[in-house]
């Protein structure tokens, strides 16, 4: 008698997708003086698991860079895809939503507020992003974002009686609560000792493995050597220079 195998499902593996496509981008400041290029015809792709590292000297253009990505601003020329959307022209109320839906924000100022609990200052996210819920499901969404950074156990404690690398856990729960699909830091471990901000480097990496992308405005060649990529800005002109991270 003859027994069939039984039949195994293979689930297809899902490609990454392309979630920032930035193409001819040049941004101009326009003061007193001569016009000046901060960015000048930059190309940036970041697909979802993906992490980035932005380098450069001071005034070369990162945070300015992570400031359109951010939709905070926007480029003078170029095209801007988001999930393959066309949103270089896009009205600013309609930004602001998709700012607050597709985007976390981690800087290197906490910007915690210091009278509230660990767990209140990671809740202000969701009613300033996803207005009312009800508190059930609230306190879940907080609770597990403080799980994923390792802090729960700090949820009913304040900022002043925490460490800096609590204090910017905080910081990140509070930009994962509402689960964006983009997470963006500026210099986020630059108020921190170097043991310290390799932990919170660990922390946000453990975002791109559940499909976040991670672009990273640093300093440190240390941190930005652990991306999957590093890019250098250099007079608002971007170049890649490394790819693959050393871990």
């Amino acid at each position: 008698m003859t027994v069939d195998a039984p039949t195994v499902r293979v689930e297809p593996v899902r490609a990454p997708e392309r979630l920032i496509h930035l193409s001819g981008i040049t941004k101009t400041l326009r003061g007193q003086g001569e016009p000046r290029n901060v960015l000048t015809d930059v190309d940036l792709t970041v697909h979802s698991g993906e992490s980035v590292a932005i380098l450069g000297r001071s005034g070369s253009g990162k945070s300015t860079l992570l400031s359109l990505i951010g939709l905070f601003d926007r480029a003078d020329e170029g095209q801007y895809l988001l999930a393959e959307q066309d949103i270089t022209r896009l009205p600013e109320r309609r930004a602001a939503a998709l700012r607050s839906a597709e985007f976390g924000f981690v800087f290197q100022r906490f910007f915690l507020l210091k009278h509230l609990t660990a767990a209140q200052n990671v809740a202000m996210a969701l009613v300033n992003g996803q207005g009312w819920l009800p508190r059930r499901k609230r306190r879940a969404k907080v609770m597990t974002a403080l799980e994923r950074v390792g802090i729960a156990h700090l949820a009913k404690q304040r900022p002043p009686r925490m460490s800096g690398g609590e204090q910017q856990r905080v910081a990140i729960a509070r930009a994962l609560v509402r689960e964006p699909r983009i997470l963006l830091a500026d210099e986020p471990t630059g108020a921190l000792d170097t043991e310290t901000g390799r932990l919170v480097v660990d922390v946000l990496l453990e975002t791109t493995q559940r499909g976040c992308g991670l672009v990273l405005v640093t300093h440190d060649q240390e941190h930005a050597a652990r991306m999957g990529r590093t890019v250098r800005l250099d007079g608002g002109v971007l170049s890649e220079t490394h790819r693959g991270a050393l871990l």
